[in-house]
């Protein structure tokens, strides 16, 4: 057991629990049910693309010798002897003198080694036969997609841990992935605390609140990739918390509980982690909001003590739920990715521990700049309306200023990095 309310910096909480955070299994789904769900396996060219020369216009296929005496004053004329669609195979080997006419997609025909757009050439007809007249000349391979020049056979495209989008869904359906091996959705439990907290549907009554966390955090779990199991709300009485938590252990992959981790008189968290015989990795972090964010793990399964403050709550899981989600996943870039931005107002709050204050990321003059999306306490829900990322101010600053480069981690993104945050 650690010593309690030690607190340690965000970088070391952040690496003990992913000493813990383990791949989990995949399944089996189609490909029309694959959308934002996450690769289990590389996927690898399983033909060339092209898979054979093709045409990338409409226009005219022949021979490129034919046109090496073409002029403006000599244009070269071909007899049209076909005519080939896309999805179709051309039936002629072309002979000198002879073009065919051809789709954008289509297979050059045999004997042609070049594509004339339709635009620099004439037609006409002669005897009832369709001709076709050029004043330039053109060069073998012109206007050719070769067989293999986007990707040739075998070629890796898609790492596993790869969150599926458009893109790559694509590549999929070209590859004939009718079926699709994803990352099964880790199951994770999620408990409200609190005697004070009423359902959503409820009038709100003296001295009590709406349970806002719970549907937070099931939204973030949700965000994040897993599958959220809502176990409800725990009263502040010890015995029952208990008995419902190693229950819920039996069923999920992990458990997020929200509430409970400081040290008032009713906040049994730590209790509880210890007549499981959890391990506590730490239950203080030199960080605002959230410092008495608490984890512990049992087993092979983690157990997030989550800040009962909505803003709190909020940063606590993007910093170290969020990661251990992804690397269920097969990610290998599991953390938010950070970069900097420039701050558009002044933030004279001083910070004795690093902060994290939630914020919106705006593009202005071609510059990436950050402003708090609203007020910075940890109590505070309205400020998560806006919220799209997190200005990281590190410990023992004073505060800055309008203009200042501060770094930024952002949140609404699919894409990460593949260390965590030095803070």
């Amino acid at each position: 057991m650690i010593e309690k309310r030690k607190p340690i910096e965000v970088t070391e909480a952040v690496n003990r629990v992913m000493t813990y955070a383990r791949e989990l299994t995949y399944e089996i789904v189609p490909i029309e049910e694959s959308d934002g769900r996450v690769l289990a396996e590389d996927i690898y060219a399983s033909h060339p693309i092209p898979s054979f020369d093709k045409s990338p216009y409409d226009g005219f296929a022949f021979k490129a010798a034919d046109t090496n005496y073409a002029s403006q004053d000599a244009p070269v004329s071909f007899e049209v002897v076909e005519h080939i669609p896309a999805g179709t195979i051309g039936k002629k080997t072309l002979k000198k003198g002879e073009a065919v006419r051809i789709m954008t997609g289509a297979p050059l025909p045999k004997g042609a080694d070049c594509v004339a757009m339709f635009e620099i050439c004439q037609t006409y007809q002669e005897n009832e036969k369709e001709y076709m007249s050029i004043k330039r000349t053109i060069n073998a391979l012109d206007n050719v997609n070769r067989k293999g020049s986007e990707t040739l056979e075998g070629t890796h495209l898609v790492e596993k841990g790869t969150y599926i989008h458009p893109g790559v869904k694509a590549v999929l359906a070209t590859f004939g992935h009718a079926t699709v091996c994803v990352a099964k959705k880790p199951l994770i439990g999620l408990f409200t605390t609190g005697t004070e907290l009423l359902d959503v549907s409820d009038d709100l009554v003296p001295g009590k609140i709406r349970n806002s966390n719970g549907h937070m955090i099931a939204s973030q779990i949700n965000r994040a990739g897993g599958e959220v199991r809502m176990l409800g709300t725990l009263a502040d009485d010890f015995e029952a918390s208990y008995k419902a938590i190693q229950e819920a252990l039996n069923e999920v992959d992990m458990l997020i509980t929200t509430g409970g981790v400081s040290v008032g008189d009713y906040d049994l968290m730590p209790d509880i982690y210890d007549k499981l015989e959890a391990e506590q990795l730490f239950n203080k972090v030199a960080m605002r909001p959230g410092s008495v964010t608490t984890v512990a793990v049992k087993g092979n399964q983690l157990l997030f003590g989550l800040s009962g403050n909505p803003s709190a709550c909020y940063v606590g899981f993007e910093l170290f739920v969020r990661p251990v989600i992804q690397k269920a996943m097969f990610s290998k870039q599991p953390y938010p990715p950070k970069s900097k931005a420039y701050l558009t107002t002044d933030f004279p709050k001083p910070n004795p521990f690093t902060r994290f204050v939630r914020s919106r990321v705006v593009a202005k003059d071609g510059q990436i700049w950050i402003e708090p999306a609203g007020i910075d306490k940890s109590a505070v829900v309205t400020s998560l309306i806006e919220t799209n990322a997190f200005m990281m101010l590190p410990g023992g600053t004073r505060g800055f200023k309008k203009g200042d480069k501060v770094e930024v981690i952002f949140l609404d993104t699919y894409q990460g990095q593949t260390e965590p945050w030095t803070t």
